[in-house]
């Protein structure tokens, strides 16, 4: 009797996801694919179009293509639990949540699988450009989670809180492929997404501008942008002697903190949560010599604090801290211990080139300090850090 190995596929009306089950297939899987239907909120799409349905039935008529079994799934509660309310409590204090990276804790490699497995699955798929490895260890086998071979599209960061359980039971079919692969593939089995654009946007809200939907759900309120010159006698600071190990780590990782008499206010915004870190688009600020790029927010007073230019010094600095509860190893195994150091590459957004840096875990938590400064260390963002193609952990930047 022939047990293929069953394999559902998270098919999301996209290209990859399309040529992802069209090649479990040709290696002679049994394969399912499910759409998941997520939350959206009328109010604030961009167009009357309505992205998940064209979406859902391009899925549907690839499956039909392709021949395998097709269902949607509504996820829409859960989303909104998992995501988009955390997300606002992100904005509320001031932090930059990651909706991607917790997309795929929460709702792909958590709700979604265990979906999966209730429908007899020994797997599920998606459509990310990275690949999954193997190693044996003391008897025990280990997953990893490596970069895809694209440089282009290598999304491994997205999936830098995936667990060694998640991993065993995940295949990612499209890891080893290029773009333009995957769209000959797609153009040459005639599915119907070969030429469909990449989505944009946040992974679950489809076609909308995240500010105007920010605003539906926290009230704007003007308050004031000030400019803080980059010759500001905090970014003069020289090192002082330290008394420990991580004395020093605190002090390369340390924020600067502003207040209004640091520098002059040149213009009003609609609210501080609308802003992020390194941002320069929405200021609405004219007349100086070089653009202004957020450095800072206060969501308390209310308050944006901005420099001149992408060298101004107040968006750089070394480190970065995450406490405990807060750093996760992909690879438990390679854990540092207490007063443990190691050198590391490491990002800090997605799409950012690896950098050299440093892991020290300390009592308190863990910091990444990196060879060179780094612009827009944002609070709530993650951090991962690799070796070489493998991504070993990851933790939310505090």
């Amino acid at each position: 009797m022939n047990t293929k190995k069953r394999v559902v596929v998270g098919l999301s009306g996209g290209v990859d996801s399309s040529v992802a089950a069209y090649l479990l297939k040709e290696q002679g899987y049994e394969v399912i694919g499910l759409f998941m239907k997520n939350w959206h909120d009328d109010s604030v799409t961009i167009s009357n179009e309505c992205p998940w349905l064209e979406d859902s039935n391009d899925a549907m008529l690839v499956a039909q293509k392709l021949n395998i079994p097709f269902q949607t799934v509504d996820l829409s509660e859960q989303y909104k639990e998992r995501i988009v309310d955390y997300m606002f409590n992100e904005y509320k204090m001031g932090r930059t949540p990651n909706p991607d990276v917790l997309c795929n804790r929460e709702i792909k490699f958590d709700v979604f699988l265990n979906i999966a497995m209730e429908l007899g699955a020994d797997y599920v798929a998606t459509g990310h450009y990275c690949r999954k490895g193997t190693i044996e260890k003391e008897g025990s086998t280990i997953y990893q989670l490596l970069s895809g071979k694209d440089p282009n599209k290598d999304q491994s960061y997205f999936l830098c809180q995936l667990s060694q359980e998640q991993l065993s039971k995940t295949l990612f079919p499209i890891g080893e492929l290029l773009k333009p692969e995957v769209r000959k593939i797609a153009s040459e089995q005639g599915l119907i997404t070969a030429e469909k654009r990449d989505s944009q946007g946040l992974c679950f809200i489809g076609k909308v501008r995240l500010p105007e939907f920010l605003q539906h759900q926290l009230a704007p309120k003007e308050g004031m942008i000030v400019e803080v010159p980059s010759d500001y006698s905090a970014y003069q600071k020289t090192e002082p002697e330290f008394s420990s190990e991580e004395e020093k780590l605190q002090f390369l990782s340390e924020k600067n903190t502003y207040t209004v008499s640091d520098g002059k206010k040149v213009g009003t915004h609609p609210g501080a949560h609308f802003f992020t870190k390194g941002q320069r688009k929405g200021l609405a600020v004219g007349g100086t010599k070089e653009p202004l790029f957020v450095i800072d927010t206060d969501v308390k007073e209310n308050i944006i604090y901005t420099g001149q230019g992408k060298k101004h010094p107040g968006l750089y600095r070394r480190g970065l801290f995450v406490k405990n509860e807060e750093v996760h190893w992909v690879r438990k195994d390679q854990r540092l211990e207490v007063d443990e150091s190691k050198e590391m590459v490491a990002r800090i957004r997605y799409r950012q080139p690896l950098e050299k840096a440093t892991l020290h875990q300390t009592v308190s938590g863990l910091y990444v300090i990196f060879e060179e400064p780094q612009s827009a260390i944002t609070e709530g963002q993650f951090v991962a850090w690799y070796q070489g193609e493998e991504l070993l952990g990851s933790g939310v930047i505090s």
